[in-house]
């Protein structure tokens, strides 16, 4: 499968929901398989929080594949021998796209850099495929935030797609996840090397920001479930640590450690925030009456797919989307399933043979 990776210039103004302007923006994205004549074979594939524009394939020398891997290739689910996938890094990320840390030909804007939002991340997206000629797209997919994406170009963009599949999302991001985003965002704006943004470009390459890790520790138990955490790592101890030292570690408490600092070397910190910032104020129904108002918008044939045991966003979210649907007489558009995971919110990533089937069956 050929990975093409490119970024694309956008010396236009984008207009922002909080009424600032980006005089000019640069997107990142990759895509695998190749757009047919008439151009309406692409599909969609919108990243989570930490992902990026990397869903598939494994580049010279890396010894991880892309985020999606097992399901976006040839042959399988998203076959690139037959459709033309496309991921685009989201406004504000640390990848390639136009974020807080971005060079220029001015110092970065750091948090001089605009709020922006899912709208905005998907206004952006949408002038890209406008001009790579994709005026429709055969399905659009995203899990986490890549969901509100979907879910956002679905309201705002109904005409972009007959498709749309959603997976461990919401309509609005509730208290208890604000509530873990709040975590670290108070460890990195707390830590003395932070110095208010004012770091170097490189300043945690090789030595993360710690209040970040930490942060990133709290957030990342939200991801995961009680089962599975006791499912990995149960009370097993590390076996170089003593029982009886103060800071001898639990399996699971290495995994938090190395989990939470590797991040931080990886993850600008400025993104982290702008982003983290964007998820906690989505909410479809801001610029509606109601997510009746909201939802009625949608042409496409929704598939929602949520997970049992995900703390996150919780499967009553995304059945209050279907549900709305039905009440507003659109109970024909939309498919919902629960699936039977005690993996938690990173099932989506995972577990794929339990939900595959639920995608396979969208796109037909």
């Amino acid at each position: 499968m050929e990975i093409v990776t490119a970024t694309e210039q956008f010396d236009e103004p984008l207009y922002l929901e909080s009424g600032r302007i980006l005089d000019s923006f640069k997107l990142t994205y990759e895509t695998y398989g190749e757009l047919n004549e008439d151009k309406s074979n692409a599909i969609v594939v919108f990243h989570a929080l930490t992902g990026s524009h990397h869903a598939a394939g494994r580049y010279e020398n890396d010894s991880k594949s892309g985020w999606w891997n097992p399901l976006i290739g040839e042959d399988k689910i998203l076959d690139t021998k037959k459709y033309f996938v496309i991921c685009v890094n989201v406004l504000g990320s640390c990848f390639g796209s136009t974020g807080p840390m971005s060079n220029g030909d001015k110092e970065p804007l750091r948090l001089k850099f605009p709020v922006i939002t899912i709208s905005d991340m998907v206004a952006s997206q949408m002038k890209l495929f406008k001009r790579l000629g994709i005026e429709k797209a055969h399905a659009i997919i995203g899990g986490s935030m890549g969901g509100m994406q979907a879910l956002c170009c679905a309201v705002e963009y109904p005409a972009f797609t007959e498709r749309v599949i959603c997976l461990a999302s919401t309509y609005a991001t509730q208290a208890w996840a604000i509530a873990f985003n709040r975590l670290a965002m108070e460890g990195i704006v707390n830590d003395p090397r932070f110095e208010n943004g004012h770091y170097g470009k490189d300043d945690f390459v090789n030595e993360g920001l710690f209040g970040f890790a930490v942060g990133r520790m709290a957030g990342h138990i939200s991801f995961l479930s009680p089962h599975s955490m006791d499912s990995k790592f149960g009370r097993n101890y590390v076996e170089t640590d003593g029982i009886y030292e103060l800071f001898g570690r639990f399996q699971v408490e290495r995994y938090m450690e190395y989990n939470g600092h590797n991040f931080a070397k990886r993850f600008d910190p400025l993104s982290y925030l702008y982003i983290i910032k964007a998820m906690n104020i989505f909410d479809a129904t801001r610029n509606y009456d109601s997510l009746e108002h909201s939802l009625h918008h949608i042409k496409a044939k929704m598939t929602l797919i949520a997970f049992k045991e995900d703390k996150l966003f919780r499967p009553r979210e995304m059945e209050e989307i279907k549900n709305t649907l039905v009440n507003v007489g659109r109970g024909n558009q939309v498919g919902y399933v629960c699936i039977d995971s005690d993996y938690g919110h990173d099932a989506f990533l995972i577990e794929y043979d339990k939900f595959d089937f639920y995608i396979e069956k969208a796109l037909k």
